[in-house]
C-alpha cells in the first residue's frame, strides 16, 4: 500500500515538474522576446545567460556527477566539447535568438518539435539509426517527420501572410519569412548537435556536466568571435548592461532548473514521456502572446497542429520500436538509443 502511495505521488511530481518546465521555457520564450526589443545585441545574452546556466549547473554537476567523469580527458573528448560548444551554443543561440526577434515565442517554441524528425534521419545518414522501409514504425518515423516539415512550412508562411485583405496573398511578410527560416535552422543546428550529443555520452556519461561544460566554453566562443567580428562589441550601454544581467541571472536560474527537472524525470519516466510535454510550452506561449496584444493566424494554428501530429507520430513509433526491441545475444547492435539524448 505504501509503494502503491509512493508510486502516485511520484507520478504526480513528474507531471508538474514537466508541466513547470514548459511553463519556465514559455516564460523565457516571451521574456527574450521583450528584452530583445530594448536593442540589447542577441549575442550578450548568449554569453552572458549560458555563463549563468554554467554557475547553476557546475555546483549540481559536482555534487551528483562527479563519480561519471572520465579518468582520462581524450583528445577526441575534447573536439568533441569543443563542437557541441560552438554548434550548441554560438550558432544554435544565435539563430534562434534571430528567430525570436523576426517573429513570435509561440512560432520559436513550436519549431524545436522538428527536431526528433530530423535527428532519425540524420542518425540515419551516419549509420547510427536502422531504417526499414519494410517496418511500419520505420515508417511512421518518416511520415511523421513530413508532416513536422509540412506543419512547419506551413507556421511559416501562414504566419507572415497579411492580415489587411486589401493585399494580394502573395505579399508575405518577407521578415517572418526569414525568421522562420532562422529558426528551421537552428533546429538543424541542433539535431546534428544532438546526435553529435548522443555519441559523446557514450564516453561521457554526464548530461549535467556535459550541459556546465559547454556553456562555460561556448560562451567564450561567442566572446571571441564577437570580438573578432566587430572591434567596438565591448562598448555596451550601462542601462542596457543592467538589462543583460537581470535577464542573464533569470535565464541562467531557468537553464539549470529545467535541465535538472528533465535529467530527473527522463531517470523516472524515460524520454518520450518528457517528450510528450514539449508542445504545451507552444500552446503556454501562444496563449501569453495573444494576451499581450500578438496575433496568431488560424492558419499558423493548423500549422502548429499538423507539426505536433508529426512529433506524436515519430514518438509513438520510436517508443513502440524500442519496446518491440529485445536486445540478445544474437542482436548485439541494438544497445544505443541515437534519440534519447533529445528527449532530455
Amino acid at each position: 500500500m505504501a509503494s502503491k502511495k509512493s508510486e502516485v505521488i511520484e507520478e504526480i511530481a513528474v507531471v508538474m515538474g514537466l508541466v513547470s518546465v514548459q511553463f519556465l521555457y514559455a516564460g523565457n520564450a516571451i521574456l527574450l522576446s521583450i528584452i530583445l526589443k530594448t536593442g540589447l545585441q542577441p549575442s550578450s545574452l548568449i554569453i552572458c545567460s549560458t555563463f549563468a546556466t554554467f554557475l547553476v549547473l557546475s555546483p549540481l554537476a559536482i555534487l551528483f556527477e562527479r563519480r561519471k567523469w572520465p579518468s582520462k580527458i581524450t583528445y577526441k573528448l575534447v573536439i568533441q566539447l569543443l563542437l557541441l560548444s560552438f554548434g550548441g551554443v554560438t550558432v544554435f543561440q544565435s539563430l534562434f535568438i534571430k528567430g525570436v526577434h523576426l517573429t513570435s515565442p509561440a512560432v520559436a517554441t513550436a519549431m524545436p518539435n522538428l527536431a526528433p524528425g530530423l535527428i532519425f534521419f540524420i542518425a540515419c545518414a551516419f549509420g547510427l539509426e536502422r531504417m526499414d522501409i519494410g517496418c511500419k514504425y520505420s515508417r511512421a518515423k518518416i511520415a511523421g517527420t513530413m508532416l513536422c516539415v509540412l506543419g512547419a512550412v506551413v507556421m511559416s508562411l501562414m504566419q507572415s501572410a497579411p492580415n489587411d485583405h486589401t493585399k494580394t496573398p502573395t505579399d508575405f511578410n518577407s521578415q517572418t519569412i526569414l525568421g522562420c527560416t532562422y529558426l528551421i535552422a537552428a533546429v538543424f543546428v541542433l539535431s546534428s548537435q544532438v546526435v553529435l550529443q548522443a555519441i559523446t555520452l557514450r564516453d561521457f556519461s554526464a548530461p549535467i556536466s556535459m550541459c556546465s561544460i559547454t556553456s562555460l566554453l561556448g560562451s567564450m566562443l561567442t566572446a571571441v568571435v564577437e570580438a573578432v567580428l566587430d572591434e567596438n562589441y565591448w562598448d555596451w550601454d550601462y542601462l542596457h548592461l543592467q538589462d543583460l544581467l537581470g535577464y542573464s541571472i533569470v535565464a541562467g536560474g531557468i537553464s539549470g532548473m529545467c535541465v535538472s527537472v528533465n535529467a530527473w524525470a527522463m531517470k523516472k519516466r524515460g524520454p518520450v514521456v518528457v517528450s510528450i510535454f514539449n508542445p504545451l510550452g507552444t500552446v503556454i506561449s501562444a496563449a501569453i502572446s495573444i494576451s499581450l496584444g500578438d496575433s496568431i493566424s488560424a492558419g499558423s494554428l493548423a500549422g502548429m497542429l499538423v507539426m505536433f501530429s508529426g512529433l506524436y507520430l515519430v514518438l509513438w513509433a520510436k517508443r513502440n520500436e524500442s519496446n518491440a526491441k529485445t536486445p540478445n545475444a544474437a542482436d548485439e547492435t541494438i544497445v544505443f538509443d541515437i534519440e534519447k539524448p533529445l528527449l532530455t
